[in-house]
């Protein structure tokens, strides 16, 4: 695994072995994150043969490597712009609800499946805040808390006197709390995942890149270096780290972000008591984000963008110490013991996309920034399909046709660009 404070404290994973010669399953899953272990979980729950193939190790990809925070939105997509962007054909108004209530839920399934499965994963539901960094902006922290609070969702405003006390700072002008949100270790939920699909019935093997899919007779064959699998219906779960052969077009869906995380050295318990006292998780308003959380040991984990990559590690650490200590200034003198990165899959219109790319073979990407929560309930989701369920029924819209990125092999300078413009932007509101 890549070097990260999750991969030094996570519980080891359970054993797996490459696939080897030929092989069968019902349903192939492609991807051992999130989304293909939530899918294979709930597909061996109802006694169906399912077999995951990742290329490198559980949870490699962005499913060990982001900051831990279940968060039950989409990053700057809104409930109402969620319902007004699913167009007629895929079912309009009525399946834009469906998956506002799938995004809405998706963080209680989170806990729910930790709790259900005794995952160590250092769960804390203590809800999720989002503060503020202009006053204009309480206006959308408004907006937020009445169209979510319309859907069901607990959430409620937070004054600035008490978002200092949640957060330990002034730096906030208040903000809004969805209290179903919290953090996780998040290599130890995948790992967890992991475990609980292998209890029920499934495989997962690992070291076992898919490098072909092709449509044969009984079904559809999945290529790796050492073995073939056949299985009926496929799902394909790579998101940010698909690689261009594994479907034609696939890839050009999705923008991989690079994504900087951080921990800090252990902080003292006199310290540690003055930041997110009560246990938020917190991710504020700004474009380039200012995101906050503490691990089971007191490290505070936090990270940030960079417009572009070079020298990223020496850069990251100037940057984001300086940030800390702006926000926080009772920490004091401190180390950052960890700093790793991986990819966020974007998307254009920052909005997920769920794909029947062919007749028993789905995908989906565009976690957006949202990946721990969205991933799992989607993983679900694409499981019911698979397992059954006539894809229309399933509660995100279902495309046809991929919606590819213009420009996408000119992705890094649109990345420098949109990084670039977030912070004019923050500095602007």
């Amino acid at each position: 695994m890549p070097n990260s404070l999750w991969a030094a404290t996570a519980p080891p994973p359970p054993p797996t072995t490459p696939l080897e010669g030929d092989a069968r399953a019902d349903v192939a899953v492609v991807g051992a994150g999130y989304t293909g272990l939530a899918a294979a979980l709930h597909l061996a729950e109802a006694g169906i043969a399912c077999t995951v193939l990742e290329a490198a190790e559980i949870g490699w990809g962005a499913s060990g490597r982001n900051n831990g925070q279940v968060i039950p939105n989409l990053s700057r997509i809104d409930p109402d712009a969620i319902v007004k962007a699913v167009p007629r054909e895929l079912g309009g108004a009525e399946k834009g609800e469906a998956l506002v209530a799938l995004i809405r839920d998706s963080a209680s399934l989170v806990f729910d499946l930790i709790r259900k499965h005794g995952m160590q994963a250092e769960a804390v539901q203590n809800g999720w805040i989002q503060p503020a960094h202009r006053a204009s902006r309480m206006k959308l922290a408004e907006s937020r808390v009445r169209q979510w609070g319309s859907r069901g969702a607990p959430v409620r405003m937070v004054p600035r006197e008490e978002m200092a006390r949640l957060s330990g700072t002034g730096h906030w002008h208040g903000g809004w709390e969805n209290r179903t949100g919290g953090r996780i270790n998040p290599l130890g939920y995948a790992r967890g995942l992991a475990a609980a699909a292998l209890a029920a019935g499934a495989e997962i093997r690992t070291r076992s890149p898919v490098t072909r899919i092709t449509r044969e007779a009984g079904g559809w064959r999945l290529e790796t270096p050492r073995g073939r699998l056949l299985a009926q219906r496929v799902i394909i779960a790579t998101n940010a780290y698909t690689d261009a052969g594994i479907w034609p077009g696939l890839r050009r869906t999705v923008v991989p972000v690079r994504s900087y995380q951080m921990a800090t050295s252990v902080l003292s318990d006199n310290i540690r008591k003055t930041i997110l006292p009560e246990g938020h998780a917190l991710s504020d308003t700004r474009g380039d984000l200012y995101f906050y959380r503490f691990d089971a040991n007191g490290r505070l984990v936090t990270g940030g963008g960079l417009i572009l990559p070079f020298g990223w590690e020496g850069r990251i650490r100037e940057r984001i110490r300086a940030r800390v200590a702006r926000v926080f200034p009772q920490v004091g003198e401190f180390s950052f013991d960890y700093v790793w990165w991986g990819y966020v899959g974007g998307t254009q219109d920052r909005m997920p996309h769920v794909y029947e790319l062919a007749p028993g073979v789905l995908a989906w990407t565009g976690c957006n920034g949202r990946g721990v929560a969205l991933a799992t309930a989607l993983g679900q989701g694409l499981a019911k399909a698979s397992a059954g369920i006539p894809v229309r029924e399933i509660a995100a819209p279902v495309e046809t046709r991929m919606q590819g990125i213009a420009g996408h092999e000119f992705r890094a300078l649109g990345i420098a660009w949109q990084v670039a413009k977030n912070r004019l932007n923050d500095r602007r509101d």
